[in-house]
């Protein structure tokens, strides 16, 4: 069955959702909310979904602050994160590039993603631009820090990175990402030639899974009528529904 890259994304991300008990996933995410509803849908909806800015599928009322609330009382098992710039040691840098405070370039800032990184115990990189100005050997601004030192007490933490080429899990131990798998039409080498960083490499790299005819099928249908609400002009490019025409 064909399908289309960001429903491969979709489904990729999903995939590494099984057994999380409540997903929350921020702002300008639609590929990350596709992914949480559709490993709900995949639960039989035993898996608890939040969406910031989303009337329909968020769990609290007081949007930030209580998600923050939620992350410290231990009530958030997995988070996405991006960042402008992603280094080796999973450092990730929401806020510019060039000398800080002086930056060339400025971003949105760093919100509450150091916080969340330092709590929720599985956070998914994910960034579609997979080039060597984004995967950097070192950010030029620590937003949140990847890993910390042995004496700080830190519950959660980044477990792995997904981008238009290819799958990395991240080993907090040794500081360094590891290659597991490449996405179909891609290779070692370009994953090799567009990253600024050193990995490591699973022995060995497989192929990224295509999505089953089973996600197919949720993610066309239940999925997508519920992503439109919050991400109207996602919806109708991915899927083709019209804005305003979700149920």
């Amino acid at each position: 069955m064909d399908f289309s890259h960001d429903e491969h994304l979709i489904a990729i991300l999903a995939r590494m959702l099984k057994g999380v008990g409540h997903v929350a996933v921020g702002v300008a995410s639609p590929i990350p909310g596709s992914a949480s509803l559709l490993a709900r849908e995949l639960s039989q909806g035993t898996m608890r979904v939040s969406i910031l800015g989303s009337g329909a599928d968020q769990a609290w009322s007081d949007s930030g602050v209580e998600m923050f609330d939620c992350a410290a009382q231990g009530r958030i098992d997995a988070f996405f994160f991006g960042g402008g710039q992603i280094d080796g040691q999973a450092n990730i840098n929401l806020v510019g590039i060039g000398d800080y405070p002086r930056h060339r370039v400025r971003w949105a800032g760093s919100f509450g993603s150091a916080y969340l990184y330092f709590l929720v115990p599985r956070v998914i990189l994910f960034r579609q631009e997979h080039t060597r100005r984004v995967l950097v050997p070192n950010v030029d601004f620590i937003s949140a820090p990847g890993t910390s030192d042995a004496n700080v007490h830190r519950p959660g933490g980044p477990t792995a990175l997904v981008t238009d080429l290819c799958r990395f899990s991240f080993d907090a131990g040794r500081r360094r990402f590891r290659l597991e798998s490449v996405h179909p039409g891609h290779s070692v080498e370009e994953v090799r030639d567009n990253t600024g960083f050193d990995f490591d490499m699973a022995e060995p790299v497989t192929e990224t899974p295509a999505p089953t005819p089973d996600a197919l099928e949720l993610i066309r249908g239940p999925v997508a009528r519920t992503i439109a609400h919050t991400y109207p002009v996602f919806a109708g490019r991915v899927f083709g529904i019209a804005e305003g025409a979700a149920p």
